[in-house]
């Protein structure tokens, strides 16, 4: 039944309905009577999903497209480890999830996938998959294989080729490296050994045997060991120097990332275009713990309207994963580290609580770039 009111009458009903409106507004929620969430706001959820015969159990966090993230370093550096609620807090994240791989059996906790922080890449990984978030929210996803090269200009004028085989990154003992160091390493390079060259201001001001070099805040630190020592020679005091990263997939096609201002990688890659498109050995994974078993995993998703789905579950096996991030609607997702890394907050709750200290995560939240 509908109700037509006109005139003076009308306009008295219509400010007497407005009046109540507001009133109950005001009015407390009553017990088991939640506000619908807000459009927008980040979501987190228990589902069930049953794949091959079996139920798992997957804890989720919706985050609405264009929402901020970064990544997420412990001690907001790279080669370090910290606790996951301790790096929620540090960065004020309303969402958290780990993220790319990391040497977590001793030695240095230098990350093995891309990370791309605040637009400029913080280190580089060679196999796998990576996410990437641009400055206007759009997520993308993609077989990254970055490429570091850069020109030394001397005295003379003439411009000579370098490259970076590493970003931030603890060479191995006797191995051939050109390893470029920026502020997000922190302040020292974290050893000693090889050459080291210092670029502060796009100007070389020091060169010599690295004994931990400190790495200046508008700058950055090559270190060269082994048959790369070499390259050292083209780097006089007072030369100039820049460099460029490229991206390419993983056959070989180039890939406008130069806008990407955050990425992870990890891998491998689940879904592509709403299809299940596992191939963990072509992304150059070998580690039966990715291949054949089942364990703790978490992943990332894009949804068809441009937000994303963070997700963990418990003792599923890659294809298994797979297929429950197709069903939870996942147009394209990736899958991130896992077994006792495996972590996610959302919704003011530690959903998955990490059984490790962790390298770096994905945060995200309005206050997580301040």
């Amino acid at each position: 039944m509908s109700l037509s009111l006109s005139g003076g009458l009308g306009k008295k009903v219509r400010r007497g309905l407005l009046l109540a409106s507001a009133l109950l507004l005001l009015l407390p929620t009553a017990p088991g009577l939640r506000p619908a969430a807000a459009a927008g706001s980040i979501q987190a959820a228990v589902k069930t999903v049953k794949v091959s015969g079996k139920n798992f159990t997957v804890r989720t966090v919706r985050i609405p497209k264009g929402t901020p993230v970064t990544v997420g370093l412990a001690k907001h550096q790279v080669g370090q480890t910290e606790a996951f609620a301790s790096m929620i807090k540090s960065y004020k994240a309303e969402a958290a999830i780990n993220g790319a791989f990391f040497n977590s059996y001793g030695g240095p906790a230098d990350p093995y996938g891309t990370l791309i922080v605040k637009g400029q890449i913080a280190h580089i990984g060679r196999y796998g998959t990576t996410i990437g978030f641009r400055k206007d929210g759009t997520a993308v996803m993609d077989t990254l294989r970055p490429s570091l090269t850069g020109k030394v200009t001397g005295a003379d004028g003439k411009p000579r080729s370098w490259y970076a085989t590493f970003v931030n990154r603890t060479p191995d003992a006797g191995a051939n490296n050109s390893i470029l160091f920026t502020p997000d390493r922190g302040s020292k390079v974290g050893f000693s050994g090889g050459i080291a060259v210092t670029v502060d201001g796009g100007v070389v001001t020091h060169k010599g045997v690295n004994a931990d070099a400190a790495i200046p805040k508008q700058g950055f630190v090559l270190v060269f060991s082994g048959k790369e020592k070499g390259m050292a020679d083209r780097f006089e005091i007072g030369s100039s120097v820049q460099w460029s990263v490229t991206y390419t997939n993983q056959a070989g096609k180039q890939l406008d990332w130069s806008g990407v201002q955050t990425a992870v990688g990890a891998g491998p890659r689940l879904v592509t275009d709403g299809k299940v498109t596992l191939n963990a050995k072509a992304e150059g994974f070998n580690d039966q713990k990715i291949l054949t078993a089942s364990a703790a995993r978490s992943g990332i998703a894009i949804l068809p309207d441009g937000s994303l789905l963070l997700a963990t579950v418990n003792g599923a096996t890659m294809s298994q994963w797979a297929s429950i991030m197709k069903a939870l609607g996942a147009k394209q997702a990736m899958n991130l580290d896992g077994g006792a890394s495996s972590g996610l907050y959302g919704g003011g709750k530690m959903l998955t609580p990490a059984g490790r200290l962790l390298s770096n995560t994905l945060v995200f939240g309005s206050q997580v770039l301040k």
